[in-house]
C-alpha cells in the first residue's frame, strides 16, 4: 500500500497449465474461468493471496513451457465450494490478451534479470509470484523477435 492512497498494492502472478488440458484460446473462448485443482501447499499458499484485480501470467507446461497470455483475477480467492476439507481455495479469473509471442521458459531462464524468479527456481510450482520487474520484463520480451538458436544460411 503506497502512503496516504488507501488502496491495496495490485500483485502479480504466473498460473501453469498443460495446453492439451486447456490452453489459453480456450480459456479465451470460454471468457472466464475458475482456476481450482491446485495441491501442493505452496502454491495453495500463493493462490490463497490472489486478490481481485490482480493480474497473472498464463504459463503453458508440457512442450511448450512459455508464457503465453495475460488474465486478471475478478474476485479476490475463496475456499474451494468442492473441498470437503476447508484446506483448498480457488480463484475466478478472465483473459486480458493473449502475448505478441510466447516467451520460453529457456528466454527465461537465459535472462539473468530472472535469477530469482520463482519459475526458475522452484519450477514445478503451478502458482507464484512475478515481481513488478519481471512482469515488465516478459511484457517486454513478447514484444522483441526472438533470439536466433542457429545460424542465418547464408546466400550463395
Amino acid at each position: 500500500m503506497k502512503p496516504g492512497d488507501g488502496k491495496m498494492a495490485r500483485m502479480n502472478w504466473l498460473f501453469k497449465e498443460e495446453p492439451t488440458h486447456y490452453s489459453f484460446d480456450m480459456f479465451v473462448k470460454d471468457g472466464s474461468t475458475v482456476w481450482s485443482g491446485v495441491k501442493n501447499p505452496l502454491a495453495q499458499k500463493h493462490l490463497r493471496a490472489v486478490k481481485k484485480g490482480d493480474g497473472v501470467f498464463y504459463y503453458h507446461t508440457g512442450d511448450e513451457k512459455a508464457v503465453v497470455g495475460i488474465a486478471k483475477a475478478t474476485c479476490d480467492a475463496y475456499p474451494d465450494p468442492k473441498d470437503t476439507s476447508g484446506k483448498a481455495f480457488v480463484v475466478d479469473v478472465a483473459p486480458v490478451k493473449k502475448l505478441a509471442r510466447p516467451v520460453t521458459l529457456a528466454e527465461i531462464k537465459a535472462d539473468a534479470a530472472f535469477k530469482n524468479f520463482p519459475l526458475v527456481r522452484i519450477s514445478r510450482l503451478s502458482v507464484m509470484p512475478v515481481s513488478d520487474g519481471e512482469w515488465t520484463r516478459i511484457e517486454e520480451k513478447s514484444r522483441e523477435c526472438p533470439t536466433r538458436l542457429t545460424r542465418p544460411r547464408s546466400r550463395v
